[in-house]
């Protein structure tokens, strides 16, 4: 899920004695949104005719400096609808700081973002509450370290050292793209260095974007505690991953398409993980209507696996009504992706309905 900050900003200018800080724009807001969602399968849905929750009230803080070159950005979220797992995060709540880093122009074509930004790996799906369905682990990802982005001979380049993939010393949320990188009692990614490099042709009426992504690191054993001398009791393990994509916008269409391919070496276990995921998507624009599909598939190649190519898909639509969006979607399923980025098989099918707004 990717929502950029919209409606009226509280902007100040503020005036400090540091002279860095002497002229300064800092805008806070906030967003609420809830959902429907009905599963036909559930008895209990059938009964009430589906629940209303996922209820989360969302804080946005950004700063930058008029005269100088360093910025800040945050968004912590609040409630069961906040893409946060207690039992994995590092607050033991719902409460989850989504994003929080400060950034700093480096010349005229580099930026750099130090703190918990999105990983810069293919692209995310553009569906609200169904996900990253089957691109789980490889889709909307915030980790923790530092991002570099810029410019070389026409390409756009991203390269980055994320330290762990959440705050703490055990959480594995990496917000929205949560349950598919451990738990905070079995293993999670740390040490993971990404790059990616596109070029974008552009046109009359829109553009092309292809492009590349890579990362790879490590995976640290969370069952084997480090003793007071020594951690060589730890099973850690590694992880690797390769996409190439492509994203076009042609006047009111657009379309993506992407290939993904995963390897884990999970701690404490003597099969490494290897599948391939794929991923569709299409959009078309009629005024404040949005009409948008993902489709996503996995195949399973870890040694002894018997699970055939699994398939999601998830249509939706959305409409701008000004201070937020409404969207209407639905998912149905027949796999899933676990914990160990392992693709499993299973029936799943949901609707839902979707209201949010930001002040």
């Amino acid at each position: 899920m990717k929502k950029k900050l919209i409606g009226a900003a509280v902007t100040a200018a503020i005036s400090a004695t540091a002279p860095s800080l002497a002229v300064a724009t800092t805008n806070i807001s906030a967003g609420v949104w809830a959902n429907y969602r009905y599963n036909p399968d559930s008895e209990l849905d059938q009964d009430t005719a589906g629940d209303m929750g996922n209820e989360s009230l969302i804080l946005y803080g950004d700063h930058a400096q008029e005269d100088g070159p360093w910025r800040f950005s945050t968004e912590v979220r609040f409630g069961p609808g906040s893409f946060s797992d207690p039992d994995n995060n590092s607050t033991g709540s719902y409460t989850a700081i989504h994003k929080l880093w400060v950034g700093r122009n480096i010349s005229e074509n580099w930026d750099m973002k130090i703190g918990k930004s999105q990983v810069p790996f293919g692209w995310k799906t553009v569906n609200f509450w169904p996900g990253d369905v089957l691109l789980g682990g490889y889709g909307d990802q915030m980790d923790v370290g530092a991002r570099f982005t810029g410019k070389v001979s026409g390409l756009d380049v991203a390269v980055a050292y994320y330290h762990q993939d959440d705050w703490g010393d055990t959480s594995t949320d990496t917000i929205d793209d949560n349950g598919h990188w451990g738990t905070s009692e079995t293993y999670r990614k740390i040490k993971t260095g990404v790059a990616d490099v596109s070029y974008t042709l552009s046109h009359e009426n829109g553009s092309s974007e292809f492009g590349i992504s890579a990362q790879a690191g490590r995976l640290e054993d969370l069952e084997n505690n480090c003793t007071a001398n020594s951690c060589s009791a730890r099973d850690n393990g590694s992880h690797n991953a390769f996409a190439a994509y492509y994203e076009g916008q042609h006047g009111p269409f657009t379309a993506k398409a992407q290939a993904v391919q995963i390897e884990r070496d999970i701690p404490n276990d003597t099969v490494d993980v290897e599948n391939t995921r794929y991923a569709l998507q299409g959009g078309y624009t009629v005024g404040n209507w949005f009409g948008y599909i993902d489709a996503t598939a996995a195949s399973a190649d870890t040694q002894g696996s018997d699970v055939d190519t699994v398939y999601g898909v998830a249509p939706g639509v959305r409409y701008d009504y000004g201070p937020g969006w409404f969207y209407v979607e639905y998912l149905n399923q027949d796999g899933f992706i676990g914990t160990e980025g392992q693709v499993t098989e299973g029936d799943f099918e949901a609707y839902y309905v979707t209201m949010d707004y930001y002040f």
